[in-house]
């Protein structure tokens, strides 16, 4: 075989590998393009359905239905599904999550007026008339009992009932106030007290301490310390140089 014809043997043969790695490389980026992106379907419309079929279509489509909600509406009935989420038509994937809103059909409760009412009282009473309740929040108010209703969502008969849900808002024990201990060290004992008692505040033990650095009856230390924070029984005790 002469030289000419190696050479087109061997460029033969590379040009075969070089095709040969071209179709492996493109056989695995569709290999990879697919199983990220899986088998794609578009998203069904379930709106109108009755829950239970629309959990069998999309379990043929290999996707999960949740519950995000359950909400009175008079022009759907029972049990069927008011929106979703994707909306239809959009793209999906084999395992994805739908998240529906269930019609509980038209509101059949009256809302009761339980303002006033304490919270176990008010929460016995929801779930005794077919309500749930949601969110309890507590805030100090003036001149009402601890643990008692002062206001209430959805308001007592109200026509309009969106969802099932009651929330509530009860009272708590006020607070009492608080403040910055201030810095008594290296002041007289008898200007101290005379203030402190004037305030309604009450000075208890005082230790002498023999010492020459400061002069007779000044503080030395106290407690509760500078900057900490005290309330109105705060009682004070001092090491006072003698």
């Amino acid at each position: 075989m002469s030289l000419r014809d190696r050479i087109r043997t061997l460029f033969r043969l590379l040009l075969l590998f070089t095709i040969l790695v071209a179709v492996t490389l493109i056989s695995a980026v569709t290999t990879i393009r697919l199983t990220i992106h899986g088998r794609q379907e578009n998203m069904p419309n379930l709106v109108g359905k009755a829950l239970e079929s629309a959990q069998s279509l999309t379990r043929g489509l290999d996707l999960e239905i949740k519950v995000e909600d359950k909400l009175f509406n008079a022009k759907v009935p029972v049990n069927q599904i008011v929106s979703q989420q994707p909306p239809p038509g959009t793209p999906i994937k084999a395992g994805q999550l739908v998240y529906v809103i269930v019609s509980l059909g038209p509101p059949r409760v009256a809302i009761p007026n339980l303002v006033g009412s304490s919270l176990r009282a008010a929460q016995i009473t929801a779930i005794q008339r077919g309500l749930t309740v949601g969110s309890v929040t507590a805030l100090p108010w003036p001149g009402a009992e601890p643990d008692q209703v002062v206001a209430q969502d959805p308001p007592p008969a109200s026509p309009n009932v969106h969802s099932p849900v009651m929330n509530f808002l009860v009272t708590i024990n006020e607070p009492p106030p608080a403040y910055l201990c201030p810095n008594f060290v290296g002041q007289p004992l008898a200007a101290v007290r005379r203030d402190l008692e004037k305030a309604g505040l009450k000075v208890g033990e005082t230790i002498p301490v023999v010492t020459d650095t400061s002069p007779k009856g000044t503080i030395l230390t106290q407690s509760p310390p500078a900057g900490s924070r005290i309330g109105p029984e705060a009682a004070f005790s001092f090491q006072v140089s003698e």
